[in-house]
């Protein structure tokens, strides 16, 4: 089993929602954890440290400088064992528009922005944390850390609206186990979470978003509720601890299936 305590963890988006859990739970298991997360989140990042040991780097992940910078930071507080890449943006537009013009199409642009921070950000991390990483002393089986990236149910049931972010998360899940067979040589492991409908901030608060919460619920199988940052994060430990885990894309979605709408 691969120990973080007293050792340094990345986590990207780490800020809110699905990160911000991972990062009180890693600091639980005694990792000094590094908050990747946009600058205008440094508020936040400040009540979560209150918490947990370890720094805020404000990082664009599709920033190599950026990134280097935070892997560097998490250096100065142990070796580099885990990063959780949980950052990401999404989108709704269809492919066509009502009209029939090609003005009317999928912005492009747009689709560019979606995969450059969902995929290639998330491949940026992983290409220079693993770097760090690759440097560990190995433990008696080899291994020196490991990785845990976030795709999507859309990865694999996109609905109507979602081809911009349903390409970047099946990009996430296709890269999986061949850079888990890249860093098989080094010692590090690579798994993907794929979430179904958690319980984050993105919902927003109030009447209409517990009622707009509820009728997504509806969906799922059992629990019938939405997920729980909580529940993310405690998989997302397990896939860094379990040192057999490794090239796998793993569902946590309540057994629910994506209709086209």
């Amino acid at each position: 089993m691969l120990d973080i305590n007293g050792a340094s963890a990345l986590v990207t988006g780490g800020a809110s929602g699905l990160g911000e859990a991972t990062v009180r739970a890693l600091g639980e298991q005694g990792a000094k954890v590094v908050i990747m997360d946009l600058e205008h989140q440094a508020d936040k990042a400040a009540e979560i440290l209150a918490d947990v040991d370890g720094a805020f780097m404000p990082t664009d992940v599709t920033d190599t400088d950026q990134v280097i910078a935070a892997v560097e930071k998490a250096k100065e507080f142990g070796p580099l064992k885990a990063l959780v890449n949980s950052a990401g943006i999404g989108w709704a537009t269809r492919t066509i528009g009502k009209d029939g013009e090609y003005s009317s199409a999928h912005d492009l642009d747009i689709f560019r922005k979606v995969i450059d921070v969902n995929l290639t950000g998330t491949f940026n991390c992983i290409r220079l944390a693993a770097t760090a990483m690759s440097g560990n002393e190995p433990d008696q089986y080899g291994e020196r850390g490991a990785i845990v990236n976030t795709a999507s149910v859309a990865a694999v049931e996109g609905q109507i609206g979602q081809a911009a972010y349903s390409a970047s998360k099946a990009g996430i899940v296709g890269l999986t186990i061949t850079v888990a067979r890249d860093l098989a040589a080094v010692g590090v492991r690579v798994n993907t979470i794929i979430p179904g409908l958690f319980d984050t901030p993105i919902y927003g608060e109030g009447e209409a978003a517990d009622q707009f919460k509820e009728r997504l619920s509806a969906g799922c199988l059992f629990p019938k509720r939405l997920g729980f940052a909580s529940e993310y994060a405690s998989l997302a430990a397990e896939l860094i601890r379990n040192s057999y885990m490794n090239g796998e894309s793993v569902r946590i979605d309540s057994g629910m299936r994506m209709q086209p709408k």
